[in-house]
């Protein structure tokens, strides 16, 4: 077979247009591709929900690729080590309610899941802002993460959710860009991002699923964005919180969409 160069780049043009156009109305767009917007992506997509994930690295997974200090292991704890079990990623009983998985392992894992359950995944895209109609976001204004590093002039498309999940970690990034353009009226004690806290595993790893929740009308934090919003402390590198709260969140979306 004669391969032609032409022909394979119309095959990219097209095949990703095709993609584009399908995500610009979902049932729920998540921002941000660690290991809580993983699981939730992978949780709703399962449950048959249109979804689409931005990520605006090459990579999904997050901080989770490096374990600690670049050695590739993660600590889940027993609560969460069903969602390995789930998943197929081998984890070894460490003691005392810990488990230990590979890092590697965990994230391509993680990430198959999510795209084999029908959710679509867009690297290299940035959210510039939120739409706001009566209040309650409806929808993302995205651009290329290569348009934002090289800090040029080429204006966002929009695309329509019905609900957004910020799962963009310590940035908290959505949370913060609806602060910044309506004010502190976020579903907080102080009505703006509170921001993190010192490191804490105990008590990050509780508040990160006790603040999986609403923020602002149709939209919720998962993750590590959970303690930025609220003040809760950060947790290091255990992730058991982060796949417990992507989880979380995909059953309060559920339960809207569903209308129960």
């Amino acid at each position: 077979m004669a391969l032609d160069d032409v022909k394979i780049s119309e095959i990219i043009i097209k095949s990703f247009s095709e993609k584009l156009l399908g995500i610009l109305s979902s049932d729920v767009a998540i921002v941000g591709g660690g290991p809580a917007g993983l699981c939730a992506a992978y949780n709703l997509a399962k449950a048959g929900k249109q979804v689409v994930l931005f990520e605006r690295k090459l990579s999904l997974g997050g901080g989770m690729w490096g374990g600690g200090i670049m050695f590739n292991q993660i600590v889940v704890q027993d609560e969460a080590k069903k969602i390995l079990d789930e998943l197929g990623i081998r984890s070894v009983d460490a003691g005392e309610g810990y488990f230990t998985s590979d890092s590697v392992e965990t994230v391509t894992k993680l990430s198959a899941a999510a795209c084999d359950a029908g959710a679509t995944v867009m690297n290299l895209f940035s959210v510039e802002d939120v739409s706001i109609r009566d209040e309650i976001v409806s929808g993302l204004v995205i651009n290329w993460s290569s348009v934002e590093i090289a800090g040029l002039h080429v204006d966002p498309v929009t695309v329509h959710s019905h609900f957004v999940v910020d799962a963009t970690g310590h940035a908290a990034e959505i949370a913060r860009i609806i602060e910044r353009k309506v004010g502190t009226k976020l579903l907080t004690p102080t009505g703006g991002v509170i921001g993190e806290k010192p490191m804490w595993a105990e008590v990050a790893e509780t508040l990160t699923i006790e603040n999986t929740k609403e923020i602002y009308p149709h939209v919720y934090v998962s993750g590590m964005s959970c303690n930025a919003v609220f003040g809760g402390p950060r947790m290091g590198p255990i992730f058991g919180g982060m796949l417990l709260s992507g989880k979380k969140v995909a059953d309060l979306l559920l339960k809207r969409l569903e209308g129960s």
